[in-house]
């Protein structure tokens, strides 16, 4: 697949991860599929990535992830993203449901392999969600 293609993969992966259509998401991932929400702990397959995520997700229902950056080389994409959400479903982090927006910044390393994600890496500062959850601003 060509730098284009992979791009347009992982804009589509991520498009349905903001529009929770969490079991679509198998159509985007290779059979070999492993997800790593934070340095090297591995959630293998895209059932992994759902278990990991979406209780995150459930936290903020109607959260907003807009791509504002997305870079590739060979197999890998990465994606920088404004994630913006609503703190009004269930607790995130042990922290229950507090009403506040939160903002915060994401970066993604995705390897595709065979027109498929076969690698997804996430990367984000959950001191920082917790500080927005608990301050009194």
């Amino acid at each position: 697949m060509s730098v284009e293609n992979n791009k347009e993969l992982v804009r589509r992966y991520f498009e349905t991860i903001e529009q929770e259509q969490y079991d679509d998401l198998k159509d985007f991932c290779h059979k070999d599929f492993i997800f790593y929400p934070q340095l090297d702990t591995p959630y293998p397959g895209v059932e992994g990535l759902i278990e990991s995520e979406k209780k995150n997700f459930d936290a903020f229902p109607g959260f907003k992830m807009p791509i504002k950056a997305m870079v590739a080389e060979g197999d890998l994409v990465a994606v920088y993203f404004v994630f913006e959400g609503k703190h009004t479903g269930i607790p995130f982090a042990g922290v229950s449901a507090t009403g506040k927006t939160v903002k915060f910044s994401l970066m993604m390393l995705l390897r595709i392999a065979d027109g498929k994600v076969i690698e997804h890496r996430s990367h984000v500062d959950v001191h920082d969600i917790l500080r927005q959850l608990n301050s009194d601003a």
